[in-house]
């Protein structure tokens, strides 16, 4: 696709992702952009949401990836940049480098990926993969899917850094069963990104692993935002209370959002969906106030009582 058909293509897919008056936050000059947090120890911003495509992207869907495409367009019109993937996520990488590819956003898009196999030569192998797929280079994030083999991953990765090959490491978890190990490795090793699950559910990662990350000038990036869906499940059929105004709140979803980002020293959030109007309005989660500690607790204590 040349450029100019390029963006044809992501202005047609940006007026069919709805980025209309109806939605929340959007004024007659355009969507509300995201704010941006700096990448300690960098002069470099994210955006602080971020679009997952874990399920979502793993195959070309049967419309051909209209509304995947219009997601990525909508997340771009916020101000978005930050895509999270893995090879873990069946055919996520691929698809994801034809449609940024696609759209003309290759050079926009801060792509997050891992790396999730045991052994040197494996691991280098998989790094490679990832950037013929991604159709990037450098690399932006790379980091060690659930802590797998991380000394020898880590490895691979330090020396792909000081190669120019990817510019930033990490690892992740997502499960409390992982913090420990997760500490531990923020304190002994040099990285620049950890990815862990925290949200108003599941709130055990503020008691140490955050605060490493923080004492120890590492970005943090959340994923499980809504519990893999179950959030949602425990909010069905409430009403979102009047008070979350306070804090310019318009949905369920910006409500989880919120509480994550009102933690400092939370870098950025992550969450997945096809839908382009759910990514506009998780998209409207990181803009506009944000809950201070006391609401933070409220916010908990009053979805823990659902």
């Amino acid at each position: 696709m040349n450029p100019q058909q390029s963006r044809r293509t992501f202005l047609q897919l940006s007026a069919a992702a709805g980025l209309t008056l109806s939605l929340p936050g959007v004024a007659a000059t355009g969507p509300r952009q995201m704010d941006q947090r700096l990448i300690p120890g960098t002069d470099e911003t994210i955006p602080v949401i971020g679009l997952g495509t874990s399920d979502e992207f793993e195959s070309v869907p049967a419309d051909g990836g209209t509304q995947l495409k219009a997601v990525l367009a909508t997340l771009a019109e916020h101000g978005g940049t930050l895509v999270d993937t893995a090879p873990a996520y069946g055919d996520s990488e691929r698809v994801l480098g034809e449609f940024l590819a696609d759209l003309d956003l290759g050079q926009r898009i801060f792509i997050s990926t891992k790396v999730g196999t045991q052994g040197r030569e494996e691991g280098r192998q998989s790094l490679e993969g990832s950037q013929r797929l991604l159709q990037i280079s450098p690399l932006d994030l790379v980091m060690v899917h659930s802590m797998r083999d991380a000394a020898t991953q880590l490895d691979n990765l330090e020396e792909w850094k000081e190669a120019g090959r990817v510019r930033y490491i990490g690892i992740t978890t997502s499960r409390e069963s992982g913090f420990a190990q997760m500490e531990q490795l923020v304190r002994k090793r040099k990285l620049d990104f950890i990815q862990v699950n925290y949200s108003p559910f599941e709130m055990r990662a503020a008691e140490r692993v955050i605060p490493a990350a923080a004492e120890r000038g590492v970005a943090v990036m959340i994923n499980r935002a809504f519990g893999n869906g179950t959030y949602f499940g425990r909010i069905a059929g409430q009403k979102l209370p009047d008070w979350t105004a306070e804090f310019d709140c318009d949905s369920w979803a910006q409500l989880s959002l919120k509480y994550i980002l009102g933690n400092p020293d939370v870098t950025c959030v992550l969450a997945a969906t096809s839908n382009p109007r759910h990514m506009a309005d998780n998209a409207g989660a990181g803009s506009g106030r944000l809950p201070d500690a006391a609401t933070r607790q409220r916010i908990a204590s009053f979805l823990q009582e659902l």
